[in-house]
């Protein structure tokens, strides 16, 4: 919400006088540890980053935000900007009450001044602001759905500490020193460059050709998301900005860190982002055809050029210009980097996606000067390396008595003899009697069963270690989850064994079979609770008329082919 009576101060941070005063008086206040996400907008908000919001959004500002992108008074705003909380806890409080923001330590970071309890809209959200309703296609909407409260609080915030950072502080600048350095530095022309990727030669050549059609110095402003410190290439992700930013010219480039939380809302979030630079005290924002848009050019969600007509209709109102970034491409003839719309038919045009990259890096291949610097291969190589050196899960599932604990038990002593990476066993009998113990049969505790069995094997894969997880694993969304969240640190193969129930039953080495049937025991998977088979499992083996030896034979040709093991 606007507060009149500071609006133009650098932050929302009280006076040290006054913050053992609210310190004493928050513990008598209901509280809110906040997610990653949520610290992200209180740190902008604490730094006025979000000016002119002084606090959460009201009702009001929320519903003219949605319908106009303007708050109230017609200031431009195009994105909302909610304390997001369960319904229980809204259900506590009433206008008038106060709230206690945590991180999520439980240190006081700052107190909410609750003016709105009201709930979220998320089906204008989804219409207005993302434009879809699918959460397959849109990460914004999946978080609106999955991961957003219910109900929103609104009101004005007074902090007390920013969120405490102990990576890149050097980095970490809110808009008050950042508008300093560059009246300091006599800018008073500054294009800032919004991005969450690595930047290489390509982005650099269209980024000094944006800010030279303009006559603007250059303040490359990456954003350092929700998930970042909890993510190893995060800082690899800074040390590759710092790296490139050395290579742009050091009398006319800054560069800092955004604790930014991304909506991928497209061209509103274009303009939300150009309003944010305003208040950094830039002059113009880099947008690129495709700003902010999930599916990127290869699967847009939002028309091509849509963010840059956008933040250009809204450049008087804001205060900041529009300048495009001109896609380029590699020319092979030339040598160099031109504007594709330059590339005339014939010319041999060169490009390395990310997908490239990546295998190029796990391959242990050879990345071209043309494409990036030999300092950031060094750093990429150092973050990503080959996948004979990786760490890796390989997570079997399948019903009791298919095989898959003898295989993982096989592969368990291969992997030991190899001895050059160590190895975990997380069988699904074991796991449930020192990990789940408490834990019942029913379809959500199962679930949280293999959620903990994948953030195990995600912190063993994420130190170079192998995890050889052999749970029943019967639900789909579960083993999706257990892949994402694994897929960021190492490899991940999913192994279906898929031995028939008849064949499961035969051997039935435990009973369960032969007791289910007898019903003297219930909530056994492929008898009375069903098992879902994998959509797209990396592999499949069925174990009916093969020795185990033979199986894992078929797991290690997998891991070979795939690079994993030599």
């Amino acid at each position: 919400m606007l507060h009149p009576t500071n609006d133009y101060a650098e932050t929302l941070l009280v006076h040290f006088r006054r913050t053992e005063a609210l310190r004493e008086e928050a513990l008598g206040y209901p509280a809110l540890d906040l997610s990653a996400r949520q610290l992200c907008d209180l740190e902008l908000l604490l730094t006025r980053a979000f000016y002119p919001l002084a606090g959460y959004m009201t009702e009001a500002q929320y519903r003219s935000v949605l319908d106009e992108m303007r708050l109230p008074d017609g200031t431009v705003w195009p994105i909302p900007v909610c304390l997001d909380v369960p319904a229980d806890f809204a259900r506590q409080l009433r206008p008038g009450d106060s709230v206690a923001l945590n991180d999520g330590e439980g240190f006081l970071l700052a107190v909410l001044r609750v003016s709105d309890i009201f709930p979220a809209d998320k089906e204008a959200e989804m219409r207005q602001v993302y434009g879809t309703a699918d959460p397959g296609r849109h990460p914004g909407v999946h978080r609106l759905l999955h991961d957003t409260g219910d109900y929103y609080l609104g009101g004005a915030v007074e902090g007390l500490h920013l969120p405490i950072h102990y990576d890149f502080t050097e980095l970490r600048l809110g808009p008050a020193e950042i508008h300093r350095r560059f009246y300091q530095h006599g800018w008073r022309r500054v294009a800032a460059f919004h991005t969450e990727d690595y930047l290489h030669r390509r982005e650099q050549e269209m980024i000094q050709a944006a800010a030279r059609s303009v006559g603007a110095n250059i303040f490359l402003h990456p954003a350092v998301g929700p998930a970042a410190i909890e993510q190893m290439d995060h800082f690899t992700h800074v040390r590759c900005y710092q790296k490139i930013a050395e290579r742009f010219p050091r009398n006319m480039t800054m560069l800092a860190l955004l604790p930014y939380a991304s909506r991928w809302a497209g061209p509103r979030e274009a303009l939300w982002q150009a309003v944010i630079r305003r208040n950094y005290g830039c002059s113009h924002f880099l947008v690129e055809p495709f700003h902010a848009d999930p599916g990127g050019p290869e699967d847009p969600l939002y028309p091509e050029g849509e963010a840059q007509k956008l933040v250009e209709r809204f450049a008087q109102e804001t205060g900041i210009a529009m300048v495009p970034l001109e896609p380029m491409v590699y020319v092979e003839e030339r040598a160099q980097y031109m504007p594709e719309a330059q590339v005339e038919a014939g010319m041999q045009v060169r490009c390395i996606g990310p997908r490239e990259l990546r295998r190029r890096l796990e391959r242990n291949l050879e990345i071209p000067d043309w494409f990036t610097y030999p300092e950031i291969v060094e750093e990429l190589r150092y973050e990503y390396p080959p996948r004979s050196r990786q760490g890796f899960t390989l997570f079997f599932t399948g019903l009791s008595g298919s095989g898959k604990s003898t295989l993982a038990k096989v592969l368990f002593i291969k992997f030991l003899e190899m001895r050059d990476r160590p190895v975990t066993l997380l069988d699904g009998d074991i796991v449930r009697k020192n990990l789940s113990s408490e834990l019942t049969f029913s379809r959500e505790h199962r679930n949280l069963n293999i959620t903990r069995i994948g953030f195990v094997a995600s912190e063993i894969t994420k130190n170079g270690g192998i995890a050889i997880c052999a749970p029943i694993a019967p639900y789909e969304e579960a083993r999706r989850a257990n892949r994402e969240l694994i897929s960021r640190y190492g490899g991940y193969v999913e192994i279906y064994v898929s031995t028939p129930l008849e064949v499961c039953e035969a051997r039935d080495r435990k009973g369960l079979y032969a007791k289910a049937r007898a019903g003297k025991v219930k909530g056994v998977t492929g008898v009375s609770d069903p098992y879902v088979p994998p959509s797209n499992p990396d592999l499949v083996i069925d174990t009916t008329d093969i020795s185990p030896t033979e199986a894992a034979q078929e797991v290690l040709l997998y891991l070979a082919e795939k690079g994993y093991i030599e």
